[in-house]
Parts: C-alpha cells; structure tokens; sequence
C-alpha cells in the first residue's frame, strides 16, 4: 500500500514539475476548479459562469438559444491590451529583468497617442491618410523612452528596475493627467474627439463582428507577437538578451553588451506596452480619456506573461483566457454570480505559478528522504 501511494505522489508529482505547457495547463484547471468550488459554497450554480464563458468565446448564448458574433468580436478587443503588455514583460523577464512599470509603459503610450491624434491636425493644419500610424508609432516611441529610462538606471546606476518602475508607473499617470489636462477643449473626463482618420476603427472587422468594437488593433497584436517570436527565437540579439537573463557574468564575460542589452531590452518592454496604450486609446474611443485611475492592462500583464512562460504563443493563450474571464464579467453578474470570481481565478493561475519552485523543493526533499 505504502508502495502505491508513494507511486501516485510521484506521478503527481512529475505532472507538476513537468513541461511548463503542462504547468500552465494545470495552473488554469486548478484555477477554475477552486473556482467552481467556491460558487458552489455560496449556492450558486457553477454551470452559470461556463455558459457565460461559452457565450464570449463562440457567441452562443445557452439560455436564450441565440447566436450573437459580437461577443466574439469584444473578446478580442478586451484581450489585445492584455496580450501587448504581456509581451512586454514576458520581454523584460527571457532579458533577466523584472518589469512592473508596463502600467506606467502603456501610460505613456496611451498619453502620446491621444495627443497625436487631438493636436496633429492642429499643429500642421493638413489632414493625412496615415494619422493614426503616426500615432501608434509616437506611443511605442514613449512607451520605449520611459522603459528605456529605466533601463539606463538599472544599467549605468544599478537602480532595481523593479522599484524604479514601480515608482515610474505613478509619475507617468501624474503627468498624463497634467498633460491632458491642459489640451484645450478638454474636461476633467475627456479630451475634444479625435479626428476620423486618427481612430483604429475598422468597418469591415466590426461588421463581420455585428457591430462590435474589432479594430486595426488586431493587426499590430498580431505583429507584435510575430516580432517577439522572431526576436527571442530567432535572432543572434534575442539570444544574447537570453544569454545575459541565464548568466550575466558570462554573457559580460563572452564579450556580449549586457548593459547596452539592458537598456535596449527595457526600452523594447516599454515599446510594447506602449502599443497597448495605442491600441486601447485609439481603438476602443473616439476621444482621449482623463484617467482617474490606473486602467492595470499593465499589471495584468504581469499574470498573462507568467501564466505563458514568457513565450510568444503562450502569452497570446494566455491573454486570450484572461481576456475571456474579463469580458465574461458582465454576462457573470446578470446571471447572479460574483463578477470577481473571474479575478480570483486570474489570481489563482498566478499564485500556483508561484508554487511550483516550492513543488521542486519539497520533490528533492521526498528524494532525499527516500535514499
């Protein structure tokens, strides 16, 4: 019996401290078996919040019998943001660096492309075809200024690029406020609409989409799960971002730039937060927003990338389930179930990532016991 049981622990055991696509797998059915749990333990139905689920991701809506494509079209949209500043912190983390500032990032991206596309028309007095792609360039270029000033710390200063960026993320939301503030024509909520051209909409998607939000967003996450693909697998300077994450004393001692990798690594973070600000800002309103408080795209971003191993498919997956949770919420509370369950669940992922150093601890410790 004894024999048997010690079998089992150790078949559990290797599932856990498997592959990490096994691990991420677990980690989400773990997630929603707690969760089903606890809408059971306050007497609700768990069956509710899968229908919900079915409903984002196919449109199909059980209790009515309905089929509505716009569901489908609003996930994404939701998951875009969450995908981008995954990617930026699934960069930072393959470069050895620990990114928290992707709020601050996708700030300073969100600010940039509002003013780009309010102040353009008003500066040159021209109205051009590729408004909104001067925008979306002038927010990957200050999401990658602000990562980027906090690489130049980390590398020249050894400042902790996790409390700069901390600390980073709340002078960017000060200075967006003062910034947008100030543009006239604006109140203490919204900046005057943008001009057409200026926007991410995109008839076609939306109509396929009966409606819903879909925009050219789409295409740049695309693209940037690409080029983070490519960049991280595929290139000499990937790489060397890896080489100085694994080792940076041999990466130095291999003649590899582990400072200039530094700066390059966080201002490249930054580029892809920033693109999220763009995407959220131009593709989501027709006017720039005044935030009163932190939008946390970059914060889940933090989750979405552990969740994925920092992988460019498994941060794609894995924005998609936390932007599936997200957009559930709301079909959640009409059917009489906590909206919050679904950030418990987002939690939970993340909290039994956390464990699994814990897991190989306590697995050596039974070997070591066993011999």
């Amino acid at each position: 019996m004894t024999t048997k049981i010690s079998k089992i622990e150790d078949k559990v055991l290797e599932i856990f401290t498997g592959s990490n696509a096994v691990i991420s797998a677990l980690v989400v059915f773990l997630g929603f078996l707690v969760a089903t749990l606890l809408i059971t333990l306050i007497g609700k139905n768990p069956l509710v919040m899968y229908q919900a689920l079915l409903q984002v991701v196919s449109g199909f809506d059980l209790t009515r019998g309905a089929w509505n494509v716009r569901y489908i079209g609003e996930w994404i949209v939701i998951s875009m943001p969450l995908i981008l500043c995954g990617l930026s912190m699934g960069f930072s983390i393959r470069a050895g660096l620990f990114n928290i500032g992707a709020e601050g990032q996708y700030i300073a991206g969100l600010t940039a492309a509002q003013l780009i596309a309010v102040g353009f028309v008003r500066v040159t007095g021209e109205r051009v075809p590729i408004h909104f792609s001067i925008a979306v360039l002038g927010a990957m270029f200050f999401g990658a200024l602000w990562g980027g000033i906090a690489g130049i710390l980390k590398a020249r200063y050894k400042v902790s690029e996790v409390v700069a960026t901390i600390m980073m993320n709340y002078i960017a939301f000060f200075l967006h406020r003062l910034v947008t503030l100030n543009i006239p024509g604006s109140n203490t909520f919204k900046t005057p609409n943008f001009p057409a051209g200026a926007t991410l909409s995109n008839p076609v998607l939306s109509a396929i989409t009966n409606r819903s939000g879909l925009n050219n967003g789409l295409w740049f996450t695309i693209a940037a799960v690409i080029i983070y693909w490519l960049v991280m697998e595929k290139s000499a300077f990937g790489f060397s971002l890896k080489a100085a994450g694994f080792n940076r004393d041999a990466a130095l001692y291999a003649g590899m730039r582990v400072k200039t990798n530094i700066t390059a690594a966080m201002a490249i973070s930054g580029a892809f937060a920033g693109l999220g600000g763009a995407v959220v800002s131009l593709g989501m309103f027709n006017y720039g927003r005044i935030l009163t408080s932190f939008d946390n795209y970059g914060f889940d971003g933090i989750a979405v990338a552990l969740a994925g191993n920092c992988s460019a498919l498994g941060i794609a997956i894995m924005g998609l389930l936390f932007g599936m949770l997200k957009s559930a919420q709301p079909l959640m509370q009409l059917r009489q179930i906590p909206r919050e369950i679904a950030s418990i669940i987002m939690g939970l992922v993340v909290v039994f990532i956390a464990l699994r150093p814990g897991v190989q601890m306590f697995v050596e410790w039974r070997k070591k016991r066993r011999i």
